[in-house]
Parts: structure tokens; sequence; C-alpha cells
């Protein structure tokens, strides 16, 4: 019985523990939040993401492929105009945080061709984003994307954490601490 009392002490005494540090994690973040950011809104626990498939450079590929780094996954389409304003942005936050912890996922979702999508990118300038494309807004819907753009923050577990819907100023030094404290983050 004391075994069980003791068992059951530590196990609070951890839940208490760490509960605060997770608080505190994300109201580090939502403090973060200035201008467009603000409708960024991160959960509370995450949630898991679309397991189906979608077309990339490479072939089929899913969003778990992605593990061990922050993504950042932007739903869009080529005749959305507010995708076309956001995506040299993206642009940028792939060339200044991209790498081994970070990655910017655009996701064409709908009726986008592969000619359609690169005459989109050489239009705006954009040369570092790969072409990826959800044919038939399974992806999207599977993950309650009811407009676009929609921009969803992964963990580097995979879990969206964050999403903001309609387009924002991902060059604002707000979008940058966020990701970079993200990816600052020790991997668990």
């Amino acid at each position: 019985m004391r075994l069980i009392k003791s068992l059951l002490l530590y196990t609070a005494m951890c839940l208490v523990a760490n509960g605060p540090a997770l608080a505190a994690d994300t109201a580090t973040l939502e403090a973060l939040r200035h201008g467009d950011m603000k409708k960024l809104s991160f959960h509370a626990e995450p949630k898991s993401v679309s397991d189906l498939e979608f077309s990339g450079p490479d072939g089929a590929m899913r969003l778990t492929d992605f593990d061990d780094q922050i993504v950042l996954v932007n739903f869009w389409a080529t005749w959305c105009a507010p995708c076309r304003k956001e995506m040299p942005m993206l642009s940028d936050l792939q060339t200044q945080l991209g790498g081994d912890d970070f990655q910017v996922v655009t996701l064409a979702t709908g009726r986008n061709s592969p000619e359609g999508i690169a005459k989109f990118f050489g239009e705006i300038g954009v040369e570092n984003l790969p072409h990826y494309m959800d044919h038939r807004q399974a992806i999207a819907r599977d993950m309650g994307v009811l407009g676009l753009p929609v921009t969803i923050i992964l963990n580097r577990e995979g879990q969206e954490i964050a999403r903001l819907m309609g387009d924002a100023d991902w060059s604002s030094d707000s979008a940058k601490d966020i990701l970079q404290t993200l990816i600052d983050e020790p991997a668990s």
C-alpha cells in the first residue's frame, strides 16, 4: 500500500512539475504574436494530421515524412490572390530558416496543374520551394481546411500545434521569432 501511495504521489508531482512548463512554452509563443501573427492560434494539445499521400517532385509523400523537423504547411492554390502575396514571404522563410530543423511545405490543393504551379512560382520569383500537390483536396478536407490560404505548424513529432487562417506577413519579426523559438526547442 505504501508503494502505491508513493507511486501516486510521484506521478502527481511529475504532472504538476511538467504541467506549468508546457503552459509557459505556449504562453511564451503567444507573447511573441504581433500584427498578423495574432491570427495564429496555438492548440492546447497537439493534433494528429492527415496520413493521406500527396505528390511531390520525388513521388508520393505524407506529412509524416517531415518528422523530426518543425514544419510550416501552407495550403494554397494558383487562383488564390492572397496566396500570391504570401508565397514570396514563405520562400524567404525557407531561405532564412530552412534546413535540418525547419521546412516550409507549400501544398497546392485542388485543381492546380504542375504547369500552372511552375508558372505561378516563376511569375513571383519563387525557386526554392518544391511543388507539392494535394490533387483532390483530400488532405485539406481531412485536416478541416475550409478556405485558402491556411497555414499549419507541425511539431517535430508531426502533430499540428498551431493554425493560421488567411494570409499573413510571414516576413515579420513576430513570425520569425515564433518559428525560431520552436526550432530552438530541444527535441524530445
